[in-house]
C-alpha cells in the first residue's frame, strides 16, 4: 500500500508539473487547444494568459511570446536600384511583439519568434528594400540615403504594424556597387583636386594683390619724400637775401675786377673805370 501510494504521489506530483507552467510579465502566453480545428474557437486558442497557468497537458499546451524589445540584425540582402545597379544592405531592426496581437500572430504563423524573424520580417525587410529601390537611379539613392530609408521604414512599419509587430528602430548599412564606389572616389578626387586649384588661384591673387599694395605704398612713400625735399629746397631758396648771395658771390670772388667788352669791342677794364 505504502508502495502504491509513493508511487501515485510520484506520478500525481509528475502530472501537477507538466500540468502547470508560468508566464512571467516580459511575455504573453496563449492557451490553445492542440485537436481543435480552425473553424472551432478560434483556431483552437483560447485566449492569453500570465503568470500561473494549469491546463490539461494532454489536451491543451501554452505557446508564449516576449513581449519586451526583441533586436536583430540581419545578413547581407541585396537589392537592384531603379537602373539595375545591385546594392547591399545590412539591416539592423529593434522591435516587440504587440500584446494584443499576439493570437492572431499564433494563429497565422504558429512559429516561436526567432522563426518569425528569420521568416516574415525578414521577408517585409526585403520587400520594403526592393520596392523602395526600385524607386532610385544609383546616383539618387547614394545621394539620398536618408529619404531612402525613411521610405523604407515608412513600408517596414505598415507591414510589420498590421501582423502586430511595433518597430522601435531600423538602420541600414548600404553598400554601392564597386564600380559606382570609383566612380564616387574619382568625382570627390576631382573636387578636392578642383577646390586645391581654386585655393591656390585665390592664393597667388591674394599675394599678387599684397605685393602691389606694397608696391604701390613704396611709390608713394617715395613721392612723399620727393615732394617733401623740393617743398624743403622752394622753401630755403626763396629765403635767401641779397646779402646772403653777395656775401657768397664776394667768398668767391678772386681779387680780380672782370673786364667788359666795349661797343667797338675793345676790352675795358672795370678798375680803370672806376678809379676815373
Amino acid at each position: 500500500m505504502k508502495k502504491f501510494l509513493s508511487v501515485f504521489s510520484v506520478l500525481m506530483t509528475m502530472l501537477f508539473m507538466t500540468s502547470c507552467t508560468v508566464v512571467d510579465s516580459g511575455e504573453v502566453g496563449i492557451e490553445f487547444h492542440k485537436w481543435s480545428s480552425d473553424a472551432e474557437n478560434y483556431g483552437g486558442v483560447e485566449g492569453t494568459c500570465n503568470g500561473i497557468v494549469l491546463y490539461n497537458p494532454i489536451t491543451t499546451s501554452v505557446f508564449t511570446y516576449p513581449t519586451f524589445t526583441q533586436r536583430k540584425q540581419y545578413e547581407t540582402i541585396n537589392v537592384n536600384a531603379k537602373d539595375a545597379s545591385l546594392f547591399e544592405m545590412d539591416p539592423t531592426i529593434a522591435y516587440h511583439i504587440n500584446p494584443d496581437k499576439a493570437c492572431d500572430i499564433f494563429v497565422k504563423y504558429r512559429v516561436d519568434v526567432r522563426s518569425l524573424e528569420d521568416g516574415y520580417i525578414r521577408t517585409c525587410i526585403y520587400e520594403a528594400y526592393r520596392t523602395c529601390a526600385n524607386q532610385y537611379t544609383s546616383d539618387s539613392l547614394m545621394s539620398n540615403r536618408a529619404n531612402f530609408e525613411r521610405d523604407v521604414r515608412a513600408r517596414l512599419e505598415k507591414s510589420l504594424m498590421q501582423e502586430g509587430f511595433i518597430v522601435e528602430e531600423f538602420t541600414s548599412k548600404i553598400t554601392p556597387p564597386k564600380s559606382l564606389t570609383s566612380m564616387i572616389d574619382a568625382k570627390n578626387a576631382a573636387i578636392q583636386s578642383a577646390l586645391k586649384a581654386e585655393n591656390e588661384v585665390k592664393e597667388a591673387e591674394a599675394n599678387a594683390k599684397i605685393a602691389v599694395a606694397k608696391a604701390e605704398g613704396n611709390a608713394k612713400a617715395m613721392k612723399i619724400k620727393a615732394d617733401a625735399e623740393a617743398y624743403y629746397n622752394k622753401t630755403i631758396a626763396a629765403s635767401l637775401s641779397p646779402m646772403i648771395i653777395q656775401e657768397d658771390m664776394i667768398e668767391k670772388w678772386d681779387g680780380k675786377m672782370p673786364q667788359i667788352v666795349g661797343g667797338n669791342g675793345m676790352m675795358l677794364d672795370v678798375s680803370k673805370i672806376i678809379g676815373k
